[in-house]
């Protein structure tokens, strides 16, 4: 009777060490999991805010009175035309670019993708009018479809980094709406 006692207290001490390493293990597992999702999330935060800042940056130059851009026929899209600018908006083109791809790099939504090309397809329109334009006479449509595309990647983001979807003011009614109110 000792022997079967004395094994049967080796067992179940035995299944309490594996159960307990199999916990650890498994937590370990979790907390890495996590943190690896939280840095994620960083990168695809600080990957957002940047496209943000360049493209509203670019828009600004664009409307700058001293802006010279040209606007060319792209080589890959036939009827459509390319932004060109000069030496003082060649970085505001290439700190958009360079947002834009690392936005592509990072996303994991195709409706972050889609929006994030629909607002630099937006931008590059403002700039496309621009060159043929003074920018008091860019027409309202143009910035009417980039808040509309910006609502879009913001949601898309949002969504993406795991916060509450909200209503931006004057969705409800329309931003033109929103905008005659004021």
């Amino acid at each position: 009777m000792s022997i079967l006692s004395t094994s049967i207290t080796a067992v179940v001490a035995l299944l309490g060490v594996v159960l307990g390493g199999w916990l650890s293990i498994h937590n370990q597992d979790r907390l890495s999991r996590r943190d690896h999702a939280r840095q994620w999330r960083d990168i695809r935060l600080a990957a957002y805010k940047e496209f943000a800042a360049a493209y509203r940056q670019y828009v600004a130059f664009v409307l700058d009175p001293s802006a010279n851009i040209t606007a060319v026929p792209n080589p890959r899209f036939p009827g459509e035309l390319m932004p060109v600018f000069d030496q003082a908006g060649r970085p505001y083109k290439e700190r958009l670019e360079t947002a834009a791809t690392a936005v592509r790099l990072v996303c994991e939504s195709p409706d972050t993708l889609r929006a994030t090309n629909n607002v630099v397809w937006s931008v590059r329109q403002i700039a496309n009018t621009r060159a043929t334009q003074s920018e008091a006479a860019l027409p309202s449509e143009t910035f009417i479809a980039l808040w509309s595309v910006q609502q879009a990647f913001l949601l898309a983001a949002r969504q993406e980094l795991g916060l509450a979807a909200i209503q931006f003011p004057g969705e409800e009614i329309g931003w033109p709406s929103l905008r005659q109110s004021h």
